[in-house]
């Protein structure tokens, strides 16, 4: 995994560590001074004596709204100033003092190890930790199209991501996230303040605040254009297409990471989490991971890495922080990354426009502490606006803002729900639920369960228990075919699961020992790779995830023996799930 024992040493470290992003980072050499290298060191405080702090005057009104509505108490010790003796004592020793955090009760510095040695003996300091330098880069596939006009395929790929969460019933019912308040992490917002998918913005200067946490400067409108795509995946529109669904949300941006600075996106991830509390925000949305060049997979428990315990905390003050499972599904880390592994992070994953399940890089959970993640799902292959036209673009640092605006629409017909209440809802909303997997969580979300009731489903399968093995039935009138498999455009069908059935084997613990897609009418010859539909895109293939397997003789067959006792199967076929139990 190219992690060196140095880096282990570091790893176990609850405040620190390098965070490495799932889009473009470089490593850079660490500086030289006075013949000694002068790295980032995290400088950590013992208390907070003697501060003064008047809430009212430090925090905008909606997040002391937030705070009221969810109970929080408006002088909590996290939200306490750090101490300003402490910090000036610690910048008259080292280089440079580069983020303050009240979170943490502690700052971030740049020093030599001789000026570090001279901090740690300070009576107030707790705990120093080196950040270590690292290297990656990647990204998505992108295709220009012709400048902003959206052509017949753009447009009905632009339709098709929302529909695929009931995006219309939003619209048709006059909801756009309006008085909603969303933060947007990213690399950069190039061309923002022209380009053509955010004049309602702008014409309703529905674009608060920026703030670069790299250049400790406002203008965030260059660097790179991720964070204008995924800007236009939650709020985006050319002429009368959305590209996102909360138009009438309001908006905070925040450049975090940059190609040139090692570390800097760890401290900035923080220090932009703590502003957008400052600021109001309702929601974060995070298209950003760290991962294998600093972590083992045992690490991403929600827990150790700073940026994880960061999203917690912004939880914890009201926050609803939506977040990319990561890119690395067909990778040999192959799982979700941090901080999409924390406990109160709605982790999305991606998936694949044409076959209409699990697209090939979306990383897999659960956590390595066996939590569900990802816990829903959305299209990791989109149509966004760029600083030179619409783009095709994958990643699931797009499923995340599609979600992000369909959160903003959902908490604007829930406006009294708490964060986590809405956290829970979005999961009940996925069209899988209450089925789920480590692959598709519990599905996409859907726009009718925040309108109406959910209709009734008939059941469409059965378990038969054959003594050795419990056998799962498709029910005959369940075989009609599904939607019209005329047209043969992937568009026609992409907005609902494709004609397989899930299924999944629940141990005594509460998590998957093993999960299963399987085609219904008895379509084996996709073992061998042919296709489930002679015109669909791709067939049905056995998934780069060991825990997902499509059975060779037996498909809807579960072995008794083959699984610990108590278990229980969950099976879903056509928006209905069946659940059997063997003791």
């Amino acid at each position: 995994m190219g992690i060196t024992g140095n880096m282990k040493k570091h790893a176990l470290n609850l405040i620190l560590g390098p965070l490495i992003t799932i889009l473009l980072l470089a490593t850079v050499v660490h500086h030289v001074h006075a013949q000694q290298l002068v790295d980032k060191y995290w400088v950590v405080f013992t208390d907070k004596p003697n501060v003064e702090f008047d809430p009212y005057s430090y925090f905008d009104a909606k997040a002391i709204e937030r705070r009221l509505k969810h109970k929080i108490s408006l002088t909590a010790e996290s939200d306490l100033p750090v101490s300003e003796h402490y910090i000036q004592s610690v910048q008259e020793k080292v280089e440079e003092v580069r983020v303050v955090s009240r979170w943490f009760n502690a700052v971030c510095v740049l020093a030599s190890r001789d000026q570090i040695r001279e901090v740690e003996k300070l009576p107030f300091v707790r705990s120093t930790e080196l950040m270590q330098p690292t290297t990656v880069l990647v990204s998505g596939i992108r295709k220009s199209t012709d400048e902003w006009a959206m052509n017949e395929n753009a447009i009905e790929y632009a339709h098709a991501q929302l529909d695929r969460m009931q995006g219309r019933q939003f619209q048709e019912n006059n909801i756009d996230g309006k008085g909603v308040r969303v933060a947007v992490f990213d690399i950069g917002f190039k061309s923002y303040k022209t380009n053509p998918a955010f004049e309602h913005l702008r014409k309703n200067d529905q674009i608060l605040k920026t703030w670069d946490f790299v250049k400790k400067r406002e203008n965030v409108d260059g660097y790179n254009s991720h964070g204008t795509l995924v800007l236009s995946c939650i709020a985006g529109k050319l002429e009368d297409n959305l590209l996102g669904l909360a138009q009438g949300a309001e908006f905070l941006l925040a450049r975090t990471e940059t190609w040139t600075e090692f570390y800097s996106e760890e401290e900035n991830w923080l220090a932009a989490a703590e502003w957008a509390d400052k600021e109001g925000a309702d929601i974060i949305n995070s298209s950003l991971g760290y991962t294998h060049h600093r972590y083992f997979r045992e690490q991403m428990n929600g827990k150790t890495s700073l940026v994880s315990r960061a999203a917690n905390m912004a939880a914890s003050k009201g926050i609803l922080v939506v977040n990319a499972a990561g890119n690395e599904g067909a990778d040999n880390w192959k799982f979700i990354g941090t901080p999409a592994d924390a406990d109160s992070v709605l982790s999305i994953g991606g998936i694949e426009p044409y076959t209409g399940y699990h697209t090939s890089f979306s990383s897999f959970g659960p956590t390595s502490d066996k939590r569900l993640k990802p816990n829903v799902c959305a299209y990791g292959h989109v149509v966004g606006s760029g600083p030179d036209g619409v783009e095709e673009t994958q990643g699931t640092s797009f499923s995340s803002p599609l979600v992000a605006g369909f959160a903003a629409c959902a908490l604007q017909t829930r406006p009294a729900f708490t964060n986590m209440q809405l956290f829970d809802d979005i999961q009940k909303s996925g069209d899988l639920y209450p089925y789920f997997d480590y692959a598709h969580g519990y599905g996409v979300p859907r726009a009718s369960y925040f309108l109406r009731a959910l209709p009734t489903v008939q059941p469409t399968l059965e378990f038969i228990d054959k003594g050795s093995y419990v056998q799962i039935r498709i029910l005959e009138n369940s075989t009609e075919p599904l939607g019209d498999t005329t047209k043969k455009n992937w568009f026609s069908r992409s907005t609902e699961w494709p004609d397989i059935v899930f299924y999944h084997v629940e141990n005594r613990k509460g998590y998957l020992d093993k999960y299963w897609l399987v085609d219904p009418k008895d379509r084996m010859k996709n073992m061998s790779g042919d296709s489930v539909d002679e015109d669909a895109a791709e067939p049905v293939q056995q998934s780069n995830d060991p825990l997902i397997e499509f059975a060779e003789e037996s498909p809807f067959n579960i072995k008794k023996s083959a699984h610990q006792k108590p278990f229980i199967i969950r099976a879903w076929y056509r928006g209905y799930t069946g659940t059997y139990q063997v003791n």
